[in-house]
């Protein structure tokens, strides 16, 4: 599913944010991507979105070598991950419902095929009586529900998520980890970076931890081990 060999991330100033990185996830895991701030997190995040290219190595995705990849490719890539953010990331001038829907527009799914994707959905997400709401009328909670639905809609065999409970209180964190690894267990992948230590710590899924760009810890069912 998502492997990277000898994968290096140099950036122009010298600093090395990812150093001989080699990891393989498999299709259907759920990984907590852990360390402390400058780790690399955020740049192994950006590689597989990516944003960034790697200074060294390799990175398959789905079985498509991403390392070379042509820019006209990368929405191909793209629309095989559904992406979710600490900031929610919607658009303020449009319902819940458009929201989500615009993730089907830019892979240019008919009409007929959003009427009926965008209600199942939500109906997942347990949104279906806000489908007419704007963001601003929605809770924190509410806000990244909808921004969960948006990245599954069309169906991405991988979910990434970056710091997804950061602007969360505790309870509502919960709600929405539950909904992650609803999710998971359908069978798509999450790769999940965070500092939520208690979440890691409860639901003790794989662990990948970094520190100074280089893997110090895979754990099967770990622990945060951070104290932040």
């Amino acid at each position: 599913m998502i492997e990277f060999f000898n994968v290096t991330k140099q950036y122009k100033n010298g600093t090395s944010a990812l150093s001989n990185i080699n990891i393989q996830i498999n299709k259907g895991d759920f990984v907590f991507l852990v360390g402390p701030s400058g780790a690399g997190k955020s740049t192994f995040i950006k590689l597989l979105l990516k944003e960034l290219e790697p200074t060294e190595g390799r990175i398959i995705i789905d079985e498509m070598d991403t390392t070379n990849l042509s820019r006209r490719k990368i929405p191909m890539l793209r629309r095989k991950m559904g992406f979710v953010f600490q900031d929610f990331r919607l658009l303020q001038n449009k319902t819940v419902f458009e929201n989500v829907a615009f993730a089907m527009e830019i892979i240019e799914a008919s009409p007929k095929e959003i009427r009926r994707q965008v209600p199942t959905i939500l109906s997942m997400v347990s949104l279906s009586d806000k489908a007419n709401m704007y963001p601003d009328q929605l809770s924190g909670g509410e806000q990244q529900r909808v921004s969960i639905a948006r990245a599954i809609v069309n169906s991405p065999s991988v979910l990434i998520a970056d710091e997804p409970t950061g602007n969360l209180d505790p309870d509502t964190a919960w709600e929405i980890m539950k909904l992650i690894k609803q999710i998971n267990r359908r069978g798509t992948t999450v790769v999940m970076a965070t500092h939520a230590k208690e979440i890691v710590d409860m639901m003790q899924q794989r662990v990948i931890a970094l520190e100074g760009g280089r893997i110090v810890r895979d754990d099967k069912k770990g622990v945060y081990g951070y104290e932040d």
